[in-house]
């Protein structure tokens, strides 16, 4: 009795969980609304899964925010405006493509600006090591030459 209690304790677990990541779908009555709807939910980043789109996302602030963004299209935003609206609100982390600016700019020069910088270094420890390798050899014939001559 217990096991059939256990069983369909875990059955009515994994249907509320499940429910609880139904994506909701919205349709719009211009088709292209719902093309600009798609797009934004694929550029907006959720900010509790971090890891995840608006479209993609099950947590209540992504429905919250999704119900948000039909909102303004429904009230005539354009697509700039929302994303605006969202980065005021939320700050550049929720869009997948932060913008260029001075908060930015690191993110997106800092991976080429540390390439440049270990092909530095690189190049630095070769050189060095091919310096050390030419005086070895070089040291090494003339400790032979010297020890010849004194034969």
């Amino acid at each position: 009795m217990k096991i059939l209690a256990f069983l369909i304790f875990g059955m009515f677990i994994g249907i509320v969980n499940g429910q609880a990541f139904l994506v909701d779908e919205k349709t719009f009555t211009h088709a292209g609304n719902q093309l600009r709807y798609d797009a934004l939910m694929e550029e907006l980043r959720c900010l509790v899964c971090q890891n995840q789109s608006l479209a993609d996302s099950g947590a209540g602030l992504a429905q919250d925010l999704r119900k948000k963004v039909v909102a303004m299209i429904e009230n005539g935003n354009s697509d700039q405006e929302i994303k605006d609206y969202m980065v005021q609100r939320y700050g550049e982390f929720i869009l997948y493509r932060p913008r260029l600016n001075y908060a930015t700019v690191m993110l997106w020069f800092g991976p080429f600006v540390l390439l440049l910088v270990a092909i530095g270094v690189i190049m630095r420890i070769v050189q060095s090591s091919q310096s050390n390798h030419t005086s070895q050899k070089v040291s090494s014939k003339n400790k032979l030459y010297d020890d010849g001559e004194h034969s």
